[in-house]
């Protein structure tokens, strides 16, 4: 089969033939139809994450069809259409994962980063942490949901019932984010990189209200904030944004230093936190609502040989909504 691959030099894929991988008995072998190009797949590709080996496949978005199943596999069956997500595998009996919170697992498998993920025309796959898709999707509208919607779905939810919603990069994650907060009847402030026009025009379109540079201030205080982009400053930005006992999520794997900011901007009970990877409950959860909203995903397809262009436009920024690369 035809994979794209972590090669030796960082920020860099090579193409690669490698054997159709065998699933274990708790695995299923999948026949990629559509893998998303995600912002932690630069992370990985760029080695800002710890652990990166070279020849690793990477993708965490991966539509598919199952064509062979691990002897104990009985939930799935062969050509089931079934989307895999970041969360690859979690122990099970570590105290995270006893408590229910398995996105914080001790010892997880992560697809495309720490177990080969989809960048390819096949892969394995954990049977347990695949998920039947909606049939209102096709194969590329439905890659975005397993990652920018996941983490977007949790980042949401951190935020509590905030009325006044900022978000903070408007890239794959915020725009089904944004449409979610507007069917809920709340309102969406939108913050791209400063003089980034098109960008802001976008989130106008996916339901933003209002939208402008990172180095604005909104027109009015926010009950609480998303940052998607992976810039520390935004922080201190954030806080400055919302009002006394606001919540500020930061929604990356990965984030540039966070500078130092005066106390004031965190006193008035605001807080800070961050999203961690998600759980199958996550992924139950937000896959009913997306059609229920309707989430609609915007994305351009690449071919899969072209995986390196697509992290490319994506880095630069050249992109509204998400990419997909289609073997």
């Amino acid at each position: 089969m035809i994979a794209m691959a972590v090669s030796e030099t960082p920020g860099r894929l090579e193409q690669v033939e490698r054997d159709v991988p065998v699933p274990g008995a708790e695995q299923v072998l999948v026949r990629v139809r559509a893998c998303g190009v995600c912002r932690t797949d630069l992370h990985v590709v760029d080695r800002d994450l710890p652990g990166v080996r070279p020849g690793l496949i990477p993708g965490h978005e991966v539509v598919g069809s199952i064509e062979r199943m691990g002897e104990s596999v009985s939930e799935l069956s062969i050509g089931q259409r079934v989307g895999i997500p970041w969360l690859g595998h979690t122990c099970g009996s570590c105290p995270y994962c006893r408590m229910g919170s398995e996105n914080l697992c001790d010892t997880p498998g992560f697809t495309g980063y720490t177990v080969d993920g989809g960048y390819a025309e096949f892969m394995v796959a954990d049977a347990r942490y695949c998920f039947p898709l909606p049939d209102s999707y096709g194969d590329a509208e439905a890659a975005p949901l397993l990652c920018a919607g996941l983490i977007g779905h949790r980042s949401l939810r951190m935020a509590g019932d905030a009325r006044t919603l900022g978000i903070y990069g408007f890239g794959a994650a915020a725009h089904i984010v944004a449409q979610v907060v507007c069917a809920e009847g709340r309102r969406v402030f939108a913050f791209t990189s400063p003089g980034d026009t098109e960008a802001q025009e976008f989130a106008r379109r996916m339901g933003a209200e209002w939208a402008g540079g990172s180095d604005t201030s909104p027109p009015e205080p926010l009950d609480a904030a998303i940052i998607f982009a992976p810039v520390g400053p935004l922080v201190p930005a954030a806080l400055s944004a919302v009002r006394k006992g606001g919540t500020v999520v930061c929604g990356g794997i990965h984030m540039s230093d966070i500078p130092a900011f005066p106390y004031r901007l965190l006193w008035g009970e605001r807080v800070v936190r961050s999203v961690a990877n998600l759980t199958r409950e996550d992924a139950i959860e937000f896959l009913a609502l997306a059609p229920q909203v309707p989430v609609r995903t915007e994305v351009t397809e690449y071919p899969l040989t072209r995986a390196n262009e697509a992290l490319s436009d994506l880095r630069q920024g050249r992109l509204s909504g998400a990419a997909v690369l289609i073997p």
